[in-house]
């Protein structure tokens, strides 16, 4: 691949004769999508965003098929609550915050969004996926920073005892994002020392992942962290994007777990609005379609 295709893609390849493992995402425009469908704040924006790109890094790492789903959930008793993403192998993402409104001014120290802050420490990182015979598997691990990339990587190298680097990154600009994305290196049984020693090196000397973005897209940041290490990459890259499984069908479902008399309350009011936590989505569903609901099956007991 010579050209970075438009939107938000993702990217794999090798180094070092199949000893690293490189899968990157440029996911400026489905973190700038996040921020408009939850009317995020500046820091819950990256956040977000830095989870949102995790998850998508993570499902090609650990699913075991195309589609396979992994959802990551950050908890560190900060402002912003909980921030849960959900990343699938086929590229698409979807997350949400529980206060995706509140903010943090910029560390005083750097003059960076202050993630840690707003997410908080004393918590943990958790990690849903599904093993080989179907049933789901959750793993978690202590909070080592609240910055998010130090957490994952952390949570692969102790739960899943996979050797990693993660690199994450989102920089807003005029109030919208204008750069965002990541990068997983996976370490492969095999690795010398030597590899690992310039890798180091390598990331050490990059910086910012946003600032590598900036100057050269997602191309630069995985040239930058594999010089010197022979990459090579695959062929195509593989189209990424925030695209939630809500449906209006789901959403009229949900409505079943509420009593009849409940339900007969929402067709007196004219109807009930369902709302999507995961990407925001509003259904208005009407009064027959809440009555049909009834139709369905046996009127619940109030």
């Amino acid at each position: 691949m010579t050209a970075s295709p438009s939107g938000s893609y993702l990217l794999r390849g090798t180094a070092a004769g199949g000893t690293l493992r490189f899968v990157g995402i440029e996911a400026t425009d489905l973190v700038e999508e996040a921020r408009l469908r939850h009317h995020l704040s500046k820091t819950a924006t990256a956040a977000l965003g830095r989870t949102l790109a995790a998850s998508a890094l993570l499902a090609v790492v650990l699913g075991k098929k195309s589609d396979s789903r992994v959802a990551v959930r950050v908890e560190g008793g900060g402002p912003v609550g909980w921030v849960v993403a959900e990343g699938s192998a086929d590229g698409q993402v979807r997350g949400y915050v529980r206060a995706p409104g509140a903010d943090l001014p910029p560390r005083e120290s750097d003059g960076k969004l202050d993630v840690s802050g707003i997410v908080g420490t004393d918590g943990e990182v958790a990690v849903t996926r599904l093993l080989d015979n179907g049933e789901p598997y959750t793993g978690s691990v202590r909070l080592q920073s609240g910055e998010i990339a130090e957490d994952v990587s952390y949570y692969l190298g102790a739960s899943e005892q996979i050797p990693n680097a993660v690199l994450l990154g989102v920089y807003e600009e005029k109030g919208q994002v204008a750069n965002a994305g990541g990068l997983l290196v996976q370490a492969m049984p095999g690795v010398s020392d030597e590899t690992l020693a310039r890798l180091e090196a390598n990331i050490k000397a990059m910086g910012q992942i946003t600032d590598n973005l900036r100057r050269g897209g997602l191309l630069e940041v995985l040239n930058r962290a594999a010089e010197g290490l022979d990459l090579h990459l695959a062929p195509e890259a593989q189209a990424a994007r925030f695209q939630c499984r809500c449906s209006r069908e789901k959403a009229s479902d949900s409505l079943k777990f509420f009593t009849g008399s409940e339900r007969q309350e929402m067709i007196d009011e004219g109807g009930q609005e369902v709302v999507c936590h995961w990407c925001g989505e509003h259904y208005q569903i009407t009064p027959d379609e809440i009555a049909a609901l009834d139709a369905q099956e046996p009127r619940a007991q109030a």
